[in-house]
């Protein structure tokens, strides 16, 4: 399988209000780390949270990022979610993971000098989480590459944001979707194994116009994820 980068063109405690629009009705917990929520694991004791704050023009932005830690939450028994790698340490951690893949949303930071020692193939899908619309030619990006990457039955793929919690769930979502999963049931899906998850309104509009125009992707080699 050919390795490194596809060419394409969320960390103190976290502490959130809640989104306009969001599913979630109360403000996550806070503490200093995102691991261990649901079935989800932890790879090192310190990791990744984000502060967020709302700007001049009451849009909410991230705060100051704090790199730490890496935490994964497996989705399925291939596809996980998670946030910010951010040094090679944690590059390191996520290869002895078994992940060969991975789709990372964050303008913040470029994985893939990480990524390149460790033979992982790496899809930069920058996009900013800034609760407006995402077009869909960001989703269609990341489908494409999951879905050639686990055309390989040893292939493992990581999706991540900073903190993976609006941005890595939001293509995760995507992907389900393209995979036969219906909306609803794949955020109850993530939300289950991953509750650090959020779905912005905007976010899951976003994905659902995605999905009805029709994406033209192969998905005959690949079952529905069991739940």
């Amino acid at each position: 399988m050919k390795h490194g980068s596809w060419s394409s063109t969320e960390t103190g405690g976290l502490s959130v209000s809640p989104r306009v629009g969001s599913r979630r009705e109360k403000p996550l917990k806070t503490g200093p780390r995102l691991d261990g929520w649901g079935n989800g694991f932890i790879l090192s004791d310190d990791v990744p949270t984000a502060e967020y704050r709302r700007d001049p023009r009451g849009k909410i932005r991230h705060g100051a990022v704090r790199r730490f830690g890496m935490d994964i939450t497996w989705v399925t028994d291939r596809i996980a979610v998670g946030g910010g790698i951010w040094s090679a340490e944690n590059m390191a951690k996520v290869s002895r993971e078994g992940i060969t893949h991975i789709i990372y949303m964050q303008i913040e930071f470029d994985d893939t000098p990480l990524a390149e020692p460790h033979g992982i193939m790496v899809c930069w899908n920058p996009i900013d989480d800034d609760f407006e619309p995402k077009p869909p030619d960001v989703f269609a990006r990341g489908v494409e590459f999951a879905l050639a990457a686990l055309e390989d039955n040893s292939a493992r793929l990581l999706v991540h944001c900073a903190a993976g919690v609006h941005r890595a769930p939001m293509m995760t979502l995507a992907l389900l979707g393209v995979m036969g999963w219906k909306v609803e049931e794949a955020m109850d899906l993530i939300e289950k194994r991953r509750p650090a998850a959020d779905f912005a309104e905007v976010y899951v509009r976003s994905v659902e116009r995605f999905l009805r125009g029709g994406v033209e992707v192969r998905i005959s080699s690949f079952n529905r994820p069991a739940g």
